[in-house]
Order: C-alpha cells, then structure tokens, then sequence
C-alpha cells in the first residue's frame, strides 16, 4: 500500500517545526493497516493555529475552544467508486505543545498518536460510545507499538 498527504502549513511556523512528511507517511500507513485498509491511500494534513481550529470545532462539532486534531472524511460520490481519498486531518501544534506539557510527552510522540488517532477515524472508527472506544483504542495502541511508542491509554488505566 503506498500513503501519499498533501502536507499544507497554515501557521508562521517553519516546516522542520514539524515531524518530517516521510514519518507522517510512515504514521498514516502503520495505523491504516491495522485499521484494515490494503489500498493505496491519499489524505490531507492540515497544521493550523489555534485560531483556525477554533473556528473548525465550533462549525463542525459546536465546540467553542481550540483542540488538538479534527478529522474530515471524504464522502464518496455517488457512482463513483473507489478513490484513494480518505479526507483531511487538521492539527493544531499549540494545542499538541499544551497538551505534551500537561501529559509528560514527547511533541513527536503526541503527533504520532494523533495522526494514527486521526486516521483511523477517516476509516470509520469513532470512540464516542465506550463500546466503540473499546474496538478503536486496541487499534490506536497496536499501531504506535508498531512504530516504538509507548500506550497512550496507560495513565487512564490505573
């Protein structure tokens, strides 16, 4: 399977403040598989302000505060079958660096979860209902020991 992004840098931060697009590749491609998906594979990165996703979560999800990670999947047309586009993900790096201070993590691994975490939403897979949690947070955890990085769920284990 091959994962192309179109990486878009909405912020004044310089490129090399982000993880580099081959691991956000490697990323995207790890939690596509273990989420099921075989076929090659195009998708959006979208790295934001706080101010842009601000905006995003209050018109999509009435949510009136910035956060860390949205996902937009692509809705097949109607007679079309079978493009290799899954949707956006847009991402905020403030709110990443806020969240890696209050939670003890490396920005690298909070981009990786969440970019695995991100991705397998544009495959379908929610957490909403714990029973869905329960099917999607397996998934999240397999694919970022996969890729060396520790269980993100741990801390809300004990």
């Amino acid at each position: 399977m091959q994962v192309n992004i179109d990486l878009q840098i909405a912020t004044d931060e310089p490129l090399e403040s982000y993880p580099s697009l081959e691991k956000m590749e490697s990323w995207v491609k790890t939690a596509l598989e273990v989420g099921g998906r075989t076929k090659d594979s195009e998708l959006t990165i979208r790295m934001v302000d706080s101010d842009e996703i601000h905006a995003l979560n209050k018109d999509y999800r009435n949510v009136d505060r910035p956060t860390n990670i949205l996902s937009f999947p692509f809705e097949m047309p109607e007679g079309i079958e079978d493009l290799p586009l899954l949707g956006d993900l847009v991402i905020c790096k403030e709110v990443l660096e806020r969240e890696c201070k209050e939670q003890n993590k490396t920005l690298e691994e909070h981009f990786c979860h969440l970019i695995i975490h991100g991705s397998l939403h544009l495959l379908g897979y929610d957490h909403i209902e714990d029973s869905d949690a329960k099917i999607m947070e397996p998934l999240e955890i397999k694919a970022l020991a996969l890729l060396g990085f520790r269980n993100p769920y741990e801390d809300d284990e004990e």
